[in-house]
């Protein structure tokens, strides 16, 4: 069996702002990487973002794996992103919410088994005739709302963040527990989660950013079954239609508190084939 991209979306929240998600897919693996927005001007990687550099550079990663394993895909990606990390930046970090970081999924198809790996909240959802299971868990992004909104209503509605609302988040970035994918291999493999599925011909599947599954999980405009549904029929970019509309006549951030009115918005969609 192998994978068939049915179809791709990838649309910034900022027509001003470079794009911080990735998506690929081969015959056997499909992966998706959102980087987290940075929180500085460029320099530590020359005039790149990290959070582009990091998703450009692991998506190149799994783009040339040959292994058949989920966990040495994953750390042979691991150990190529520190090394370009080395090799490329241009100076020492100067603090630790400076590194750059992402969340990331990826989907390996071997014989009629799936194995799945991912880190922070890019959601892997499984869809299997009319059933739809979350193979990553069920998504929450319920703390980062709240965390949104302790810092006042509509702190996501200023094209720039306060510099209360900045340390906020520069501090929840330095955390020693916080979980994403880093240009440190070690730290990667160390909280990268893995889970296994038995597949079958015709099973599809759909791995996406945050800022694509927030349809479902922060605007709650749709159950799973009903995206799945919707895509079906009218495809991805009904999705990101949909997104875009609920962001805009939320723009003040006050219905659903967020730390921009609009993420990047990213979604692969493959099918098993046989």
């Amino acid at each position: 069996m192998h994978f068939d991209v049915i179809q791709t979306v990838s649309v910034n929240g900022n027509a001003q702002k470079p794009n911080d998600d990735r998506c690929g897919a081969n015959t056997h693996l499909a992966w998706v990487i959102d980087g987290a927005t940075d929180m500085s001007e460029p320099g530590l990687l020359g005039s790149q973002g990290g959070a582009a550099w990091l998703a450009s550079t692991a998506s190149a990663a799994f783009a040339v794996s040959e292994a058949r394993d989920m966990q040495k895909t994953c750390q042979t990606a691991f150990s190529r992103i520190e090394d370009q990390f080395v090799a490329q930046r241009t100076r020492e970090v100067a603090a630790p919410w400076e590194v750059p970081k992402a969340a990331f999924a990826a989907a390996l198809l071997i014989e009629e088994k799936l194995s799945v790996a991912w880190a922070a909240d890019s959601p892997v959802l499984l869809m299997s005739g009319d059933d739809a299971v979350w193979c990553t868990g069920e998504p929450d992004t319920s703390a980062e709302s709240a965390d949104a909104l302790s810092l006042g209503p509509g702190v996501g509605a200023a094209s720039v963040l306060s510099d209360t609302a900045l340390e906020n988040r520069r501090a929840h970035r330095a955390r020693a527990d916080h979980i994403a994918l880093s240009p440190d291999a070690q730290a990667s493999a160390g909280v990268t989660r893995y889970a296994d599925f038995d597949v079958s011909v015709g099973d599809e599947l759909l791995l996406m950013s945050d800022g694509f599954a927030s349809i479902v999980t922060d605007y709650a405009a749709y159950t799973a079954r009903e995206m799945v549904s919707v895509i079906r029929s009218e495809g991805l970019g009904r999705i990101v239609d949909d997104l875009r509309a609920i962001e805009q006549a939320d723009a003040a951030c006050l219905r659903f508190p967020r730390f921009k009115v609009s993420d990047d918005a990213t979604a692969i969609w493959v099918r098993v084939s046989g």
